[in-house]
């Protein structure tokens, strides 16, 4: 039998894929919003988008922006602990509403 894999989205098919009525392009309010340095994010991975988007394990986090490099985010998001900074487009993130 052949060594499986265990890439970058290994055991992702249900978390990574879109239903059947949010296939497509997002709208633009995803891309059109403005976010600011201490505003809380959430991180909700579009599979569209293949090379910006942050690890599975990141799915469904809450972190704070922290600020930008070029078209991007730094977000701060915490891991048990462990404080990670993740870098990734607004693509994948969206407002925390509460």
């Amino acid at each position: 039998m052949p060594k499986r894999t265990h890439g970058l989205r290994y055991k992702s098919r249900k978390l990574l894929s879109k239903g059947p009525r949010e296939r497509g392009r997002p709208g633009l309010s995803r891309w059109l919003y403005e976010y600011r340095v201490g505003d809380k994010v959430v991180i909700d991975i579009d599979p569209t988008y293949v090379t910006t988007a942050p690890h599975r394990r990141y799915q469904g986090k809450v972190g704070t922006i922290v600020g930008r490099r070029g078209r991007a985010y730094e977000i701060e998001v915490y891991l048990g602990d462990k404080k990670k900074l993740i870098i990734t487009t607004p693509d994948h993130i969206k407002p925390l509403t509460q």
